[in-house]
């Protein structure tokens, strides 16, 4: 099963950038997502991010699995 996550774009340069997973900081390649910029949220898979998402959908996801943790799921 693979598994994408969305996060915050913190800081960009050139193609790649870091960002932010709700608390953990991540370096991710942006080669797929290339007019992505500081402040986007995208969608990461395998340490690259493959989609820009819209914020209010990225919310939806990350409050999704925020009350999954909640709920003591573990992957």
């Amino acid at each position: 099963m693979c598994l994408a996550v969305p996060g915050k774009i913190l800081s960009k340069n050139d193609a790649s950038a870091e960002v932010d997973f709700g608390g953990t900081r991540r370096q991710v390649a942006l080669d797929l997502v290339p007019a992505a910029k500081k402040g986007d949220y995208v969608l990461v898979h395998a340490g690259f991010a493959i989609q820009l998402l819209d914020p209010a959908e990225a919310k939806e996801t990350l409050d999704v699995f925020q009350e999954l943790y909640e709920k003591g799921f573990k992957p």
